[in-house]
């Protein structure tokens, strides 16, 4: 039984997390050895993408105190930034309380988009193709017969009439795509590209673009969380004012795209961390959800927050979420690989549904800063780590100049270069 709760994990050296780690996720260490691991080899990169010369690290760290649909999950996260892991933590923490995440991810369904130019009469090429759908279907499902025996494949065909365009009118046709475990763009593109003679003999004329879009709509996961109102005070906050501050500063985003753009921003930090450390594509990610967040015509929140009968802090959260467990880097990369099974993943949907309590556990922990004590008050200690180390401090001289920053409040390099030469004159 996985146990996400691992008391003062953020105290112990990094060797005895690892131990930790281990035990808390009833695995044995050659399937976490990809997370403990530096990643990947320069061999294993050099067959990954071109003109390799070496490897670029991200920290990997690991969310803890994660209950989504009353399963402890242990959630790795790569991310430069400091705060992400221990917000999206803490978060999880208050969130367990409730009950923890409940979520939900739909069937794995992808849009592969075909731009057809050069039809003298748009209405009777787009019922030319409507006339000849199942035929095509069948085409498209012959593609992949492993895919047709898990049960995926085209499941429709829709065709789009776009009259005003720089170029003058012309057809969208959409391919609607059940891609199973995989993110889905080499299945969806190859059908596309399958398709694409056969549209050109029905309506005369030319396939131009065949590409997936990453406005994965069809792909919406959703997560909501309830925050009992006890768990919500501390120092010198009520709790019923940091409730209110929180939604307070979610209808700031609500409203206005300018701060909606930095809100689910801060939702992206925690599930790019988690695409990332498994190996699945974050650009695509990142575009779907932003899309999505404009999809009434103005750009907004992705997430929403508001107060139940009780009081209690309640959120919900849904973007697109089109990621998979098969194929691509999550099976070439170490620690994409050991990421999946340190969380027990068994479907993309499952993996779906962390992502997405994990962008809702960031997005709290962010409007939980705004609403309090500010945001640079949390990300200030852990600044400080980083502005010494590169000021040159080692080992012990880390946090001891970090604290001294913290203190000053001025964490910046040049004044961590001043205090380390007043260390060295004083010796």
């Amino acid at each position: 039984m996985v146990n996400s709760r691992i008391s003062g994990f953020y105290n112990l050296p990094v060797e005895e997390r690892q131990q930790k780690l281990t035990a808390a996720a009833g695995l044995d260490e050659a399937a976490l050895a990809g997370l403990y691991a530096a990643g990947l080899t320069l061999a294993q990169a050099d067959h990954m993408i071109e003109n390799v010369v070496g490897i670029h690290g991200l920290p990997l760290g690991v969310a803890l105190n994660f209950q989504i649909n009353g399963r402890d999950v242990l959630v790795p996260m790569a991310v430069e930034e400091p705060s992400v892991v221990a917000g999206a933590s803490f978060m999880a923490k208050l969130a367990r309380a409730g009950g923890g995440f409940r979520t939900v991810a739909p069937e794995p369904v992808m849009i592969g988009q075909m731009q057809l130019l050069d039809v003298a009469d748009p209405e009777a090429a787009r019922a030319a193709v409507l006339a000849a759908k199942a035929e095509l279907l069948a085409e498209a499902g012959e593609i992949d017969p492993i895919l047709k025996k898990l049960g995926g494949g085209p499941l429709d065909l829709e065709v789009r009439i776009l009259p005003d365009t720089p170029i003058g009118p012309f057809l969208a046709l959409h391919l609607i795509y059940d891609v199973r475990d995989a993110m889905g763009a080499n299945a969806v593109n190859t059908a596309c590209e399958r398709l694409a003679p056969r549209i050109e003999n029905l309506t005369g004329g030319r396939v131009h673009l065949r590409i997936l879009s990453n406005l994965a709509d069809r792909r919406v996961a959703k997560a909501e969380c309830t925050i009992p109102l006890s768990e919500l005070a501390f120092g010198d906050f009520t709790a019923e004012s940091v409730r209110d501050g929180i939604i307070e500063a979610w209808a700031f985003a609500a409203a206005d795209p300018y701060r909606a753009a930095t809100h689910n921003k801060g939702i992206m930090n925690g599930i790019d961390a988690v695409v990332i450390a498994t190996g699945n594509d974050w650009r695509a990610v990142e575009a779907g959800a932003h899309a999505y967040a404009a999809r009434a015509g103005r750009y907004t929140s992705l997430s929403t927050w508001g107060k139940d009968a009780a009081g209690n802090l309640v959120g919900s959260l849904e973007l697109p979420m089109a990621v998979g467990i098969v194929g691509g880097a999550t099976k070439v990369h170490p620690s994409a690989k050991a990421g999946l099974a340190l969380m027990g993943i068994q479907t993309a949907g499952e993996l779906a549904e962390i992502i997405t309590a994990v962008g809702l556990a960031q997005n709290l922990a962010a409007l939980r800063a705004l609403a309090t004590e500010g945001i640079q008050r949390g990300h200030m200690g852990l600044h400080a780590r980083q502005v010494a180390a590169a000021a040159g401090a080692v080992g012990e001289q880390i946090e001891r100049l970090a604290e001294q920053l913290v203190r000053e409040k001025t964490i910046r390099v040049d004044r961590a270069e001043e205090i380390m030469k007043e260390w060295r004159a004083n010796d």
